[in-house]
Order: structure tokens, then sequence, then C-alpha cells
């Protein structure tokens, strides 16, 4: 009889071990389960909420796309004009030259380097520059001096990195003057450089 209850309660404490250990295996598990669980969650999740925002635009209504780029093209075009008045600006800021001389003075290099500045940023535009001259000296004097003006002019904005292919010269000599007036005030408004800055046709 106490050799049954001794078995019985060694069974039992054995059992009590049994249940112990295992109950501890199976807890370690069921945590990487989870885990395991809680990730892989968290991946579909992400995977499903990327189409979603994909799935948005592709399915944004037709009318609404056609507006943005109908706005858009507007913007475009806008700012396409408000280059173009600001490059008309340049028709008024002409340099001005001694009489008989063609070297640039310091406001001229100012002048030119604004000039130059604004054609490096706007790669699609250039300019042409023309040589003036006052009314007093022979025709084919003035053409030459006006023509000398105008490289000086060139030779300048060139130096600071502007294209030479974006740069065009021409001469009027006494032929077109900014003031029909016959003395020293509006020669030395005749005496000038010109310039006219406008979209590259390349």
């Amino acid at each position: 009889m106490k050799r049954n209850v001794w078995m019985i309660g060694s069974l039992a404490i054995i059992c009590s071990f049994m249940f112990i250990f295992a109950a501890g295996c199976a807890k370690a598990p069921v945590v990487k389960e989870e885990v395991a669980l809680q990730e892989g969650e968290s991946v579909i999740a992400t995977a499903e909420t990327a189409p979603a925002k994909v799935e948005e635009v592709v399915a944004a209504p037709k009318e609404e796309a056609k507006k943005v780029v109908e706005d858009q093209g507007m913007t475009e075009k806008a700012l396409w004009e408000a280059l173009l008045a600001e490059a008309t600006m340049y028709k008024d800021r002409d340099i001005y030259f001694a009489f008989d001389r063609y070297d640039l003075n310091q406001e001229s290099r100012q002048n030119l380097g604004r000039l130059a500045n604004w054609i490096l940023i706007h790669e699609e535009f250039e300019v042409t520059i023309e040589g003036h001259c006052d009314e007093r000296g022979t025709t084919e004097y003035n053409l030459a001096l006006g023509e000398r003006r105008a490289e000086a002019a060139k030779a300048y904005i060139i130096n600071l990195g502007v294209d030479i292919g974006k740069v065009a010269t021409i001469s009027y000599g006494e032929e077109l003057p900014l003031d029909p007036g016959h003395n020293e005030g509006a020669w030395s408004k005749n005496r000038r450089g010109h310039f006219l800055v406008y979209p590259s046709k390349k």
C-alpha cells in the first residue's frame, strides 16, 4: 500500500515537472510567432498602402488631369512672357562712348556685366549689339567706328563667359541717331552701344 502511495506521489511529481517543462518550452515559440505575425502584418499593411496611392492617381478624373496640364501650360506661358518683357528692357540700357573712342568706361562695364549675367542664366536668349556714332565724320569712318564699339562690347561679355555664338554685332554709324539734334547734348546720346536681346533661333 505504501509502495503504491509512493509510486503515485512520484508519478505526480514527475508529471508536475513535465508540465512545467512543457509549458516553459511552448512559451518561447508562442512569443516568436506573435512577433513574426506582427511583422508580417506590418509588411502586408505597407504593401497594401503603396498601391492604394498609385490607384488614387490613376483613378483621378480625366477632366482634373486635363485641367492640371492646362494650368501648367498657362504658368509656363506667363513665365515666358515675363522673360520676353525682361529681355526687352535691355533696349533701354545703352552704353555710351566718348568722342571718337570705343573703349568702355566703368559704367559701361557694369551694364555689360549685368547683361552677360542675364544671358548666362537664360541660355535660351541671345543678343545683337549695335554700334552707333554721332554725325561728325564721314559715313565710312562712322560705320567702322560703330563696328569697333560693338565689337568692344561683344569681347567684354564673351570674356565674362557668354557663348560667342550668342552674340552678334552690327554697325549703323550715324544713320540711326537717338537724338536728331546738332549739339553736344545730342551727340553724347548718339555715341552708344544698343542691345537687342531675343530668343535664340537655334
